[in-house]
């Protein structure tokens, strides 16, 4: 991906039936931003990261879990 360029999230990931799909969009040293599409009822395994995370749901809902502590977001919402 160039510098400043223009990148449309929305159809980036699709969908696959009792699945989770990824696709990178950056890979550096001091982090990565990667895609995710997750059919319901699919989710990460608890694990850590040398970096913070930055959740965006652009579709759908989903609960986050951090720390132990539960947290539901909708569409258009994020946490860190």
């Amino acid at each position: 991906m160039e510098k400043s360029s223009v990148y449309p999230l929305a159809g980036s990931v699709e969908y696959s039936g009792e699945a989770i799909v990824s696709k990178t969009v950056l890979k550096k040293e001091c982090g990565n931003i990667t895609l995710f599409a997750f059919d319901k009822g699919q989710g990460l395994s608890q694990h850590s990261a040398p970096f913070d995370a930055f959740v965006l749901v652009t579709d759908g809902r989903g609960r986050i879990t951090i720390g132990g502590k539960d947290y539901e977001l909708r569409s258009g919402e994020c946490i860190i």
